[in-house]
Protein backbone atom coordinates (compact mmCIF):
# COMPACT_ATOMS: atom_id res chain seq x y z
CA UNK A 1 0.00 0.00 0.00
CA UNK A 2 1.21 3.22 -1.20
CA UNK A 3 2.53 5.59 2.21
CA UNK A 4 0.23 8.14 1.63
CA UNK A 5 -3.24 5.82 1.39
CA UNK A 6 -4.61 6.27 4.61
CA UNK A 7 -7.33 3.48 4.10
CA UNK A 8 -10.50 3.04 3.97
CA UNK A 9 -11.64 5.38 6.57
CA UNK A 10 -10.22 8.15 4.41
CA UNK A 11 -12.84 11.06 5.39
CA UNK A 12 -12.11 10.35 9.08
CA UNK A 13 -8.39 10.21 8.09
CA UNK A 14 -7.97 13.66 6.54
CA UNK A 15 -10.85 15.13 9.34
CA UNK A 16 -7.81 13.70 12.11
CA UNK A 17 -5.15 15.81 9.68
CA UNK A 18 -7.12 18.32 9.76
CA UNK A 19 -7.38 18.53 13.50
CA UNK A 20 -3.46 17.96 13.92
CA UNK A 21 -2.99 20.75 11.32
CA UNK A 22 -3.47 23.22 13.90
CA UNK A 23 -1.35 21.73 16.64
CA UNK A 24 -0.75 18.53 18.73
CA UNK A 25 -4.05 16.73 20.01
CA UNK A 26 -4.91 13.70 22.11
CA UNK A 27 -8.04 11.50 20.83
CA UNK A 28 -10.92 13.29 22.64
CA UNK A 29 -9.33 16.73 21.86
CA UNK A 30 -9.39 15.30 17.88
CA UNK A 31 -13.08 14.10 18.29
CA UNK A 32 -14.49 17.30 19.69
CA UNK A 33 -12.49 19.52 17.43
CA UNK A 34 -13.39 17.38 14.19
CA UNK A 35 -17.33 17.91 15.94
CA UNK A 36 -17.08 21.51 15.95
CA UNK A 37 -15.58 22.01 12.58
CA UNK A 38 -16.81 19.49 10.59
CA UNK A 39 -20.04 18.36 12.06
CA UNK A 40 -18.61 14.79 12.11
CA UNK A 41 -18.97 12.43 15.78
CA UNK A 42 -15.94 9.99 14.79
CA UNK A 43 -17.11 7.59 17.21
CA UNK A 44 -14.24 6.18 19.59
CA UNK A 45 -13.41 2.96 17.16
CA UNK A 46 -13.33 4.76 14.15
CA UNK A 47 -11.25 7.33 15.70
CA UNK A 48 -8.62 5.14 17.02
CA UNK A 49 -8.90 2.71 13.83
CA UNK A 50 -7.86 5.81 11.54
CA UNK A 51 -5.08 7.12 14.14
CA UNK A 52 -3.13 3.70 14.06
CA UNK A 53 -3.15 3.67 10.15
CA UNK A 54 -1.87 7.23 10.08
CA UNK A 55 0.52 6.21 12.28
CA UNK A 56 1.84 3.69 10.69
CA UNK A 57 2.21 5.20 7.31
CA UNK A 58 4.15 7.97 8.86
CA UNK A 59 1.33 11.12 8.32
CA UNK A 60 0.81 11.49 12.37
CA UNK A 61 3.59 10.61 15.05
CA UNK A 62 2.81 9.98 19.20
CA UNK A 63 4.28 13.05 21.60
CA UNK A 64 5.61 12.82 25.01
CA UNK A 65 2.40 11.42 27.15
CA UNK A 66 0.34 13.70 28.85
CA UNK A 67 -0.43 11.31 32.14
CA UNK A 68 -3.21 8.84 30.87
CA UNK A 69 -3.91 10.79 27.50
CA UNK A 70 -1.34 10.62 24.68
CA UNK A 71 -1.16 13.12 22.15
CA UNK A 72 -0.32 12.89 18.54
CA UNK A 73 1.15 15.41 15.67
CA UNK A 74 0.84 15.94 11.94
CA UNK A 75 4.39 14.95 10.33
CA UNK A 76 5.66 16.75 7.11
CA UNK A 77 4.29 13.68 5.34
CA UNK A 78 0.84 14.45 6.64
CA UNK A 79 1.15 18.03 6.17
CA UNK A 80 1.59 17.04 2.08
CA UNK A 81 -1.31 14.65 1.86
CA UNK A 82 -3.44 17.14 3.78
CA UNK A 83 -2.88 19.80 1.17
CA UNK A 84 -3.18 17.19 -1.78
CA UNK A 85 -6.45 16.58 -0.18
CA UNK A 86 -7.46 19.95 0.35
CA UNK A 87 -6.79 20.79 -3.47
CA UNK A 88 -9.11 17.94 -4.63
CA UNK A 89 -11.80 19.36 -2.81
CA UNK A 90 -11.42 22.79 -3.27
CA UNK A 91 -11.89 22.02 -7.09
CA UNK A 92 -14.44 19.32 -6.70
CA UNK A 93 -16.33 22.60 -4.57
CA UNK A 94 -15.65 24.54 -7.57
CA UNK A 95 -16.98 21.79 -9.78
CA UNK A 96 -19.95 21.50 -7.88
CA UNK A 97 -20.72 24.92 -7.06
CA UNK A 98 -20.48 26.00 -11.41
CA UNK A 99 -22.66 22.77 -11.60
CA UNK A 100 -25.31 24.00 -9.57
CA UNK A 101 -25.49 26.86 -10.87
CA UNK A 102 -26.78 25.76 -14.29
CA UNK A 103 -29.12 23.45 -12.71
CA UNK A 104 -31.01 26.53 -10.45
CA UNK A 105 -31.34 28.60 -13.57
Amino acid sequence: MPKHDVGRFSDASYLILASLASGPKHGYAMMEDIREFSGTHLEPGTLYGAISRLEQRGLIEACDSEARRRPYRITASGIQVLKERVEVLERVAHVGKARLRTVER
